[in-house]
């Protein structure tokens, strides 16, 4: 096996990321999994968009791509469909993915793209200004809710599952173990996979929410988590669960739909429209 910190590009240390941001832990999760899965560095190809999660392939030895804002997902599967031989690796945020990229993640997991996704959640527009993103909790503040955010939050596992993907985990930086169990799973699944990871932004978030100081923030994961099975999400509103605040971590779904490539390799190409 390559050695473990042979996939960093070291020219590029030290990182831009805060002192107390959880990319740091994900990047280290997400390097251990790819080293003990002995992927090859040479046939995969990393997508990002914009955000400060979007810079971690900068940190990778291997090819990639960084898209606009919210347009991970559309390049990844141009990608996909273009070089079905490439494995898609996407790094992406709640802010990229789940407001600006929405549509595009709707879809991308509706029809079942064959990338793994790995969105790291810190409840906020950490690098562009620190402003209110899709999955900021209720009554947050943040310099676009000065007085609360008064809307309630997507939960994008769950989206995730709805719209068709075929492999969706949730755990925070906290869980390290469980989480590189997830990536390696979600990195050898075939069709859409995703892996959101709740991470401490104290920074943006933070600091606006009386956690400036990182170790509150990682309290706070502790306390806000509640493992699916403890969950007693068949008993209540996933909505409901939302306006609690909680964060449920653990895999929501393993299925095996066919991929978007595979079934337009199964397609008859001779046949047109009104024969």
């Amino acid at each position: 096996m390559e050695d473990f910190f042979d996939l960093y590009r070291k020219d590029r240390w030290p990182t831009i990321f805060c002192p107390g941001c959880g990319i740091g832990t994900v990047m280290n999760c997400f390097y251990r999994a790819f080293s003990e899965l002995e992927l090859d560095q040479d046939r995969v190809v990393f997508v990002s968009g914009v955000g400060c999660s979007s810079r971690i392939p900068g940190y990778i030895r291997a090819d990639s791509i960084h898209t606009t804002h919210g347009r991970a997902l559309a390049v990844a599967t141009g990608i996909n469909l273009s070089r079905p031989d490439l494995k898609v690796i996407v790094f992406t945020g709640d802010g990229d993915l789940g407001a600006i990229g929405g549509n595009h993640f709707i879809h991308a997991s509706r029809r079942n793209a064959d990338m793994t996704v790995f969105c790291i959640n810190n409840n906020i527009y950490g690098m562009t200004g620190g402003q209110a993103s899709t999955t900021t909790p209720h009554k947050a503040y943040s310099t676009t809710t000065p007085y609360g955010n008064m809307e309630y939050p997507f939960d994008l596992a769950e989206l995730a599952v709805t719209a068709g993907a075929n492999y969706v985990a949730r755990w925070t930086v906290r869980n390290v173990k469980e989480l590189i169990g997830s990536m390696k799973r979600g990195l050898m699944k075939d069709g859409f996979s995703f892996v959101e990871i709740a991470s401490p932004c104290p920074t943006g978030f933070g600091r606006r929410n009386k956690m400036a100081d990182p170790r509150q923030m990682y309290e706070w994961l502790k306390i806000k988590s509640v493992r699916k099975e403890k969950s007693q999400l068949w008993e209540m509103d996933p909505v409901d669960l939302n306006i609690r605040g909680q964060i449920t971590i653990g895999e929501f779904v393993n299925r095996q739909r066919p991929s978007l490539a595979s079934m337009l390799r199964g397609m008859k190409t001779d046949v047109r429209p009104g024969r």
